[in-house]
């Protein structure tokens, strides 16, 4: 019975796995910007960047939302970059509403049709982050709230190099 629930375990991480393949490089995917501006994440090469799925509805993306707005207006001005993904299922205009009464300084990505969520390995819990690094390599991966203390440390280095 043991050796049973073993295998059994096994078969199920093995197979979250497969479902749930994150790259190794950010993924070469074009995002839409709520301010109508179109950018493929490529061209942040070169600066630290911190990709964050979030929704309206995640309690814990909101908590999460004053925290990553003072990390960026403490290092963006030295090259750290900050893009929100909403995810598919939220609407277009409450994502707008939100990120206006919120007063998010950094870039607020709207993902309708899931390419972003599916490029980066089939997002489905929030808050799911990403730091890349100048090369474009994910560096951290972080599913649920994340320590900013040692973001902001980890940031720093990268901004160092």
């Amino acid at each position: 019975m043991k050796k049973l629930l073993k295998i059994s375990a096994c078969l199920i991480i093995v197979s979250s796995l497969i479902l749930h393949i994150i790259p190794d490089k950010a993924p070469d995917v074009n995002l839409n910007f709520i301010d109508g501006q179109k950018v493929n994440i490529s061209s942040y090469k070169g600066s630290p960047l911190l990709i964050t799925f979030w929704s309206i509805t995640c309690s814990y993306c909101l908590k999460e939302i004053p925290k990553l707005t003072e990390l960026y207006n403490e290092l963006s001005p030295y090259g750290f970059e900050i893009i929100g993904i909403a995810m598919s299922y939220d609407q277009p205009n409450r994502v707008i509403e939100l990120s206006k009464r919120k007063q998010i300084p950094y870039s607020i990505a709207l993902d309708i049709n899931s390419d972003a969520e599916q490029a980066f390995g089939s997002i489905r819990t929030t808050p799911t982050s990403f730091l890349i690094d100048l090369n474009g390599k994910i560096i951290q991966h972080s599913v649920g709230t994340m320590n900013i203390k040692k973001l902001r440390s980890r940031i720093k280095r990268l901004l160092q190099t």
